[in-house]
């Protein structure tokens, strides 16, 4: 859970303030799994293993249950990619800076909070509002741009992604 509060004119997420005069934008960012990645990725793997499986075919029933095991750790490990949830990402632009200052698995969240900021900008000085956000993220995010990994992105649930290799 990470709480987002307004209080006398600044936005806290956790212990990330933004003064409500500073922001110049409020928006959201959906990630989803890539779905057609996924299934290409099995698909490749399965067909590499299934000609490894063709020659350990001929080295007995133990090669053979090997190969069952690593065909299933493969759908195993499709499977989990495909279940994978959408995820949202509260959005900040201070002084030309874009920040994903919250990420949650419920568009609905974002939305609220996105409307919220809003209505607190027009009257920073009035707003008071604090909202926990019960399905927040944490974890990695790992952001590739064409055939080049750009590094690994690491993210808490709250503040800027932060970026090392």
């Amino acid at each position: 859970m990470v709480q987002v509060r307004v209080n006398e004119g600044v936005l806290w997420v956790e212990g990330e303030a933004y003064p409500l005069r500073n922001i110049s934008h409020v928006g959201q960012r959906v990630l989803e799994v890539d779905r057609r990645a996924a299934w290409k990725t099995f698909i490749q793997r399965s067909l590499i293993w299934l000609f490894v499986g063709g020659f350990l075919a001929s080295f007995g029933v133990a090669a053979m249950l090997i190969w069952l095991a690593v065909h299933g750790f493969l759908i195993w490990q499709l499977v989990k990619v495909l279940n994978r949830p959408t995820l949202y990402g509260l959005v900040l632009n201070t002084s030309g800076t874009q920040r994903d200052a919250v990420w949650s698995t419920e568009r609905d969240e974002i939305t609220f909070l996105v409307g919220e900021i809003t209505k607190a900008i027009g009257h920073p000085d009035i707003a008071q509002i604090t909202y926990n956000v019960q399905h927040a993220v944490q974890g990695d995010i790992i952001n590739q741009y064409g055939d080049h990994n750009v590094g690994k992105n690491q993210h808490s649930g709250s503040g800027n992604i932060v970026g090392s290799r």
